[in-house]
This record gives C-alpha cells, structure tokens and sequence, in this order.
C-alpha cells in the first residue's frame, strides 16, 4: 500500500492532516531594521561590552563605530590607526589584504584574513562581516570583529573562577593553561616546582568537575566574549 500525500492546497482531509508536520510557533519579534536604519541607543552599550574589538565602517570605509576593544586595538597601533576618520594599516601588506578582502565583503561574501602586528609579529584574525538588509540589496555597512587576546580574555572568566571557589593561585595556573602552556614552562613562569602546578591542575579539574585540562579549557573557551571587568569607558 502507498501513501501519496495531498495537495498542499488541500488540508480539508484529515488524513492529508497526519502527514502535514504542523508548524512550529514562532514568538512576534519586532523588525527593527524595517522600523529604522538608524541604531538604537542602547546598541553601542552593549557592543562595548564584548571582548572583541568591533569597527563598523560604510562601503566608503568611513569609520562609523569603534567599541572599546578596538580602541585599545588602535591605542596599541601596532596594527592600524585611524587617519581622517579612515582605517590606516601600518604594514603595507596588511593594507592590501584587507582592500582585498573588502572588495569581497562588499558583494556580500565574509571573510577572514590574518594580520601581524609590527612590532611584535603577533598574529591575530579579523573578520569582516556585511550587515546585509532584511530587503537583499547590497550591504551599506561592514562590522570588522578582531579576535580575542586569548581564551582567558573574557570577562565571565572571574565570574567562572568564583563560581567554582578557585584561588588566585589557581587562576593563574588556569589562565597558563588557557595559553597552552606545559607543567614544566608554567613552573618556570611561576617559579615554583613541577610537582606544585600539577598539583593545582589536579585541583582544578576536581573543583570545576573537568575530565582534564582539554576539557578545562574548552569550557573557558565557549564563554560568551563579554569584555573584562576591569575595563573602563575609552573616550
């Protein structure tokens, strides 16, 4: 015996009913974007609250936002300033990656590309993101999204470490770990035994209910990116 499903059209018959999957209730959210283009205010507030630096610039590369993240990327300007409210890169090489990957943005596509900074040769990735509108036309403003300094770079990680009553010591060691460093280089940065890291090792995988130190930091890892506690309003 077959079964041939009903005409979408035709929901009359119960039968045809059973094999209609009904549809799943969806709460009424609001379309902000179709209200206004313009942000609300509490957008920029909560942008600054993130751990990763966000610059949202238009299709003409103006600088349109900068939370605090990538202010203190731009303090540093070992990467890029901003000249005349224009991204300024201070490699060469990273001037032309981005204006091409920007070309690309702008027809809608993300990218991600990886940058050095000039003094130090540390790398770190940039995204760039299209803010495409509800309605399918081309995109009017990138958000350019810079990774974090390192999975401890979090401000949940001191909400983390007191939930699970760990030590200063510990948190240190925690925030080694984070840096994929061993035993032996975190005793050598602590300047205590081997045997005492492990030992805090041991102590933290019991405390937080961790099969390991991989599943350690894993956890850290998938924490929302909200920034620092101890950052404080760049103007």
């Amino acid at each position: 015996m077959t079964l041939q499903a009903a005409p979408l059209d035709d929901l009359s018959d119960p039968a045809a009913a059973l094999l209609m999957p009904e549809a799943p209730h969806l709460p009424d959210v609001p379309d902000v974007a179709s209200e206004s283009t313009e942000p609300d205010a509490w957008l920029p507030l909560l942008l600054d609250e993130l751990a990763h630096g966000v610059i949202v610039i238009d299709r003409q590369g103006q600088v349109q936002h900068v939370n605090q993240s990538a202010r203190r990327v731009l303090a540093c300007a070992e990467v890029l300033r901003i000249d005349a409210g224009k991204l300024d890169w201070v490699r060469p090489e990273d001037a032309l990656t981005f204006q091409q990957a920007l070309g690309r943005a702008l027809a809608g596509r993300c990218q991600l590309i990886r940058l050095l900074a000039a003094a130090t040769g540390s790398a770190f990735s940039l995204a760039l993101l299209p803010l495409r509108h509800p309605s399918g036309r081309p995109p009017e403003h990138l958000a350019l999204l810079f990774s974090r300094a390192g999975v401890s770079d979090s401000g949940l990680f001191a909400a983390f470490s007191r939930s699970h009553q760990l030590t200063r010591t510990e948190e240190q060691v925690l925030i080694h770990l984070c840096g994929s460093l061993g035993a032996p280089e975190i005793a050598r940065q602590m300047n205590v035994a081997v045997s005492t890291v492990r030992s805090h090792v041991r102590s933290l995988c019991a405390k937080t209910a961790s099969s390991g130190v991989r599943e350690l930091v894993n956890r850290l890892a998938v924490l929302p990116p909200v920034a620092p506690e101890h950052s404080v309003p760049m103007h």
